[in-house]
């Protein structure tokens, strides 16, 4: 669920906040900045050379971020922690379960959610097929870890089939949205959300730098992970938490905040305030709307999904790229990805460069 678009920003108008000067289809695997946010992360680089960063001043960079991807998502901002990482909430989660627990996960989702609960000891991970996930749910399942969008691939988790088969048999679910966030509808808003907790990295699909992650959940399934990485950041008054006991967190999800990369958050704020401004709902209709339109023209079924592979021989990413087409290849296959910053002559541009290699076979 997201919140309505009080400030609206088109899809045209946002596209004129981005300076890449190739077709982009690369944002599964980093987003491009918006000027603004490029702007203030060099401008907090340059006063850091000058000796003039103030970092309690950056931490409005911190704020204006968690208040975003709070609006984003439409959950309160109190139930947003920062941080640096995936792995690391998920560590907390895989911390939290008691000895013997089973996590069920999706067979080759990505290992920033798979390896802590394997790396803790004490817990059983069963993998199936994404396919099956909803129906592998059973009696003995403690928790279900799974992307909403697979990296690899773009296929998206049948997420309302999984969320019924998890409360009907007292499972608890983690959802990372790393792929998702930004673009796809999430089970998530105030009046709480329909997962018990949401991961989700900063660098990708919601345009921050790399060093960004958040935090969210329900509130009784956020009190029940550990501070684990606590430090002064995670304190009720941040500033008067520096040194010495007693304990003296924040009351909220902030007690599970990590210290920032200032110049991070000060690169994110302003693309995640520029992606609450157009919205969810509008940027996945143009995402998967321009996905479609690729596929179509290369004879592919339509998907769901932002993020289309395509079997190619091997070297298409390197014949894109001289082509001016920027893709990835994940697990074999060219993966494309379509997101605010791609326009329809871009797709067409990629589509027009990859029809003659599917040609040759």
């Amino acid at each position: 669920m997201t919140l309505p678009n009080q400030d609206g920003l088109s899809i045209r108008e946002a596209q004129r906040e981005f300076t890449a000067g190739v077709a982009y289809l690369d944002t599964a695997t980093y987003g491009l900045p918006p000027r603004a946010a490029h702007a203030a992360m060099l401008a907090a680089e340059r006063d850091r050379a000058a000796g003039l960063m103030a970092p309690a001043a950056l931490d409005q960079a911190v704020t204006r971020s968690r208040e975003a991807f709070a609006r984003l998502l439409g959950v309160p901002a109190e139930r947003v922690a920062c941080g640096p990482q995936v792995s690391y909430f998920v560590g907390l989660v895989a911390a939290s379960l008691p000895a013997g627990t089973t996590v069920l996960v999706a067979d080759g989702d990505f290992t920033s959610l798979l390896w802590p609960f394997a790396a803790r000891g004490g817990l059983t991970v069963r993998s199936v097929p994404l396919e099956r996930i909803a129906g592998a749910v059973d009696a003995g399942t403690g928790l279900v870890a799974v992307s909403a969008v697979q990296s690899a691939d773009g296929r998206v988790a049948p997420m309302d089939d999984l969320i019924a088969a998890a409360r009907a048999h007292g499972a608890r679910i983690l959802l990372d949205a790393t792929q998702a966030a930004g673009w796809l509808p999430l089970p998530a808003g105030p009046a709480g959300c329909e997962v018990d907790w949401l991961v989700c990295g900063g660098y990708k699909w919601l345009l921050g730098p790399r060093g960004t992650c958040f935090l969210t959940g329900t509130a009784e399934a956020l009190d029940a992970l550990p501070a684990a990485g606590a430090g002064w950041y995670a304190g009720a008054d941040i500033w008067d938490s520096v040194y010495g006991l007693p304990l003296r967190l924040a009351p909220d999800a902030r007690r599970l905040d990590l210290s920032p990369a200032w110049q991070c958050w000060a690169g994110h704020a302003p693309a995640l305030e520029l992606l609450v401004r157009v919205g969810v709902p509008a940027v996945h209709d143009h995402n998967v709307r321009l996905a479609r339109r690729f596929s179509a023209a290369l004879g592919l079924p339509p998907g769901d999904s932002a993020i289309v592979p395509v079997e190619v021989p091997g070297g298409a990413a390197g014949v894109l790229r001289s082509g001016g087409v920027v893709a990835s290849v994940r697990a074999g296959r060219l993966r494309c990805a379509f997101h605010l910053t791609t326009t329809e002559a871009d797709a067409d541009k990629a589509a027009g460069l990859i029809a003659p290699l599917l040609a040759q076979g």
